[in-house]
């Protein structure tokens, strides 16, 4: 599998909140597993072609400009996949598909 995937880091924050113990424990087995896999990735710069892209996909699909700006930096760098519980799972993006990790196993993606 060489497809690319974006994470958007809250999957890697419920690896430390007590609150949910469910999504907790699976970040924690996602982001242990993803770190190791990801320890020479290489994050996006955010310039103004991807700030400008963000603003377009904010206006398009009406989203908050945080998840704009995660869906324009993880196009930015060809990903196929982005890992989040924000937006709609299955949604496609031009190309970008939305995983949430909680509802989805990622490693299910790989053997699709």
């Amino acid at each position: 599998m060489n497809d690319l995937v974006f994470v958007d880091t809250n999957v890697f924050i419920y690896a430390l909140d007590d609150a949910d113990r469910t999504k907790q424990q699976a970040a924690r087995e996602e982001a242990r597993a993803e770190v190791r896999d990801l320890l020479a990735w290489g994050p996006a710069m955010i310039d103004d072609r991807v700030l400008n892209q963000s603003w377009k996909i904010q206006d398009r699909y009406q989203f908050s400009f945080w998840d704009a700006l995660i869906v324009a930096a993880a196009q930015s760098l060809s990903c196929k996949y982005l890992l989040t519980e924000d937006l709609q799972a299955n949604q496609q993006l031009d190309g970008l598909v939305v995983i949430n990790p909680f509802v989805r196993d990622p490693a299910s993606i790989f053997s699709s």
